[in-house]
C-alpha cells in the first residue's frame, strides 16, 4: 500500500477516535501510526477497524465512568478480534494474504490474528444473544417493518429453543442446529428482498473494496464465495441482524 493510502487510512482512524473520545484529540502518530499502518497492511477494512474501536469503547464503558481518553493502542486486540471474525465470515482463513499492488503488504500470508475470545459460546448463550439482537433491532427500527412478522416468529421459536437447548444432545441437537441454519437463511432472504437496487449495488461495491487487497491471491471460485459472504455480512450489519447459524 502506498504512503498516501496508508496515511488516509490512519487519518480516518484518528478522526473516528476523536469522535469516540467526545472530541478529545488523540493523535495517531509515531508508534500509534505504525500500529494502524500494520492494520492497513494486513488488509483490515476500515469499517472492520472502526467496529473493533467500537467494541473497545463498549467494554471500557461497561467498567464504569470513563476517566481518561482511550488511545488507539488500547483498541488493537479488539480490532484484530473483529478482523479475525470478518476473515472467518468471508472465508479468508486459508492463508490468503493482501496483494501489495492492491494495497496489501508484500510477503508471506497474513497471520491469523489472535482472538481476544478463544472460548466457544454455548448453544443456550448463542440463542439468548440472537433473540436479544433480533428484538433490539426491531425496537431501534433497523429491521424493516415489511418483515416484522418474520422477526416475531423467529424470535419466539428461538426463545422456546433456548429453554430446551441446555439438555439437547445427539440427534436432537443436530436437528436444532439445522433448524437454526434454515431460520438464518429465511431472515436473510427477507432482508435482501427489502433492499432496493441502489442499496444492493452499494453493498456489493463495499464488499469488493473490502476484498480488493486479497483478490489476486484467491482462486476465482474462492473469491466468488468470499464476495457473497462479504455482501451477506453487510446486509446483516445494515439491518442489525445476528447470525442465527451456530457453528
Amino acid at each position: 500500500m502506498g504512503t498516501q493510502p496508508i496515511d488516509a487510512y490512519c487519518r480516518e482512524i484518528e478522526t473516528y477516535l476523536c469522535r469516540k473520545n467526545d472530541g478529545h484529540l488523540i493523535r495517531v502518530v509515531g508508534p500509534s501510526f505504525e500500529l494502524v499502518s500494520r492494520w492497513a497492511a494486513l488488509g483490515v477494512p476500515l469499517k472492520v477497524a472502526l467496529g473493533g474501536i467500537d467494541r473497545c469503547f463498549e467494554r471500557y464503558y461497561r467498567k464504569g465512568p470513563r476517566r481518561r481518553p482511550v488511545k488507539i493502542d488500547f483498541c488493537e486486540a479488539d480490532v484484530l478480534d473483529v478482523f479475525d471474525e470478518w476473515r472467518r465470515a468471508v472465508g479468508l482463513t486459508g492463508g490468503a494474504s493482501p496483494d501489495p499492488a492492491a494495497g496489501g503488504r508484500a510477503g508471506s500470508a497474513a497471520p491469523r490474528p489472535q482472538s481476544a475470545r478463544e472460548h466457544r459460546e454455548s448453544l443456550p448463550a448463542h440463542l439468548g444473544r440472537v433473540v436479544l439482537k433480533l428484538t433490539n433491532g426491531r425496537a431501534r427500527g433497523s429491521v424493516p417493518g415489511a418483515f416484522d412478522d418474520v422477526i416475531d416468529r423467529v424470535a419466539h421459536e428461538l426463545d422456546v429453543a433456548r429453554a430446551d437447548a441446555r439438555g439437547v444432545r445427539g440427534e436432537a441437537r443436530q436437528a436444532l442446529i439445522a433448524r437454526l441454519d434454515a431460520l438464518d437463511a429465511e431472515v436473510l432472504a427477507h432482508a435482501r428482498a427489502a433492499l432496493d437496487e441502489m442499496t444492493r449495488g452499494a453493498l456489493e461495491r463495499e464488499a469488493d473494496a473490502d476484498l480488493a487487497g486479497f483478490r489476486a491471491a484467491m482462486a476465482p471460485d474462492a473469491f466468488v464465495r468470499a464476495r457473497a459472504a462479504a455482501v451477506t455480512r453487510l446486509v446483516r450489519e445494515r439491518f442489525g441482524l445476528p447470525t442465527i447459524t451456530f457453528r
